[in-house]
């Protein structure tokens, strides 16, 4: 027995398949990002490296509340195969719009908050609707993985996701009015932030 044995879940221990499905999920959007990143066009501006470090640090930790099947602050919800398999219903539902938007931000995406050479306004596919589809879609993958685990600690760390986001939201639109003027402000006018018809 190893040192975090008795920390473990056993009810998400029971249903390690599907924990085990949660992570793949996780593992595929790493590979796929990385892949794709390296098709994005030179930066012409970024925000600092310590703005940077201070994202990579929330939602790395966000996702390991959000994953690690430790007991923690104990079950939120009961470790049901159909609460499970909802779960990842969303985190799947999530990759899938993450990768449709990432694919129409093409060269422009950045995982820092940056302006690009040549940058463009992107407004096609998801971007029709909301202004940041690949937010979306990542609280989306951050839901799943914690109705599938279950656990408060996964609900913590869904809270510590929806920070990091909301701050980068803000940051990264305040650099895209200031690069696009009042063309950001009009798409900005007629767009939702992350949820058509809430946010």
């Amino acid at each position: 027995m190893g040192p975090l044995a008795g920390l473990r879940d056993p009810a998400l221990q029971a249903h390690r398949g599907w924990w085990i499905a949660c992570v793949g999920v996780w593992i595929a959007f790493s590979l796929y990002w990385e892949r794709a990143a390296q098709s994005a066009a030179l930066a012409r501006s970024t925000e600092s490296k310590a703005s940077r470090a201070v994202h990579v640090v929330l939602v790395n930790a966000a996702l390991l509340l959000v994953v690690v099947p430790l007991r923690g602050l104990g079950r939120l919800l009961p470790a049901s195969p159909a609460a499970m398999a909802a779960g990842l219903a969303v985190e799947l539902a999530g990759l899938a719009l993450a990768i449709w938007a990432r694919r129409h931000l093409g060269r422009n995406w950045s995982g820092a908050i940056s302006i690009k050479v040549d940058h463009r306004l992107i407004r096609s596919g998801p971007y029709r609707l909301v202004r940041h589809p690949i937010y979306t879609g990542l609280l989306a993958m951050y839901a799943g993985a914690a109705l599938v685990t279950g656990e408060w600690l996964g609900a913590i760390g869904l809270a510590l996701a929806v920070f990091a986001y909301g701050r980068k939201i803000r940051l990264e639109e305040r650099n895209l009015d200031g690069a696009f003027g009042a063309e950001y402000e009009a798409y900005r006018r007629r767009s939702w932030a992350l949820v058509p018809g809430v946010y």
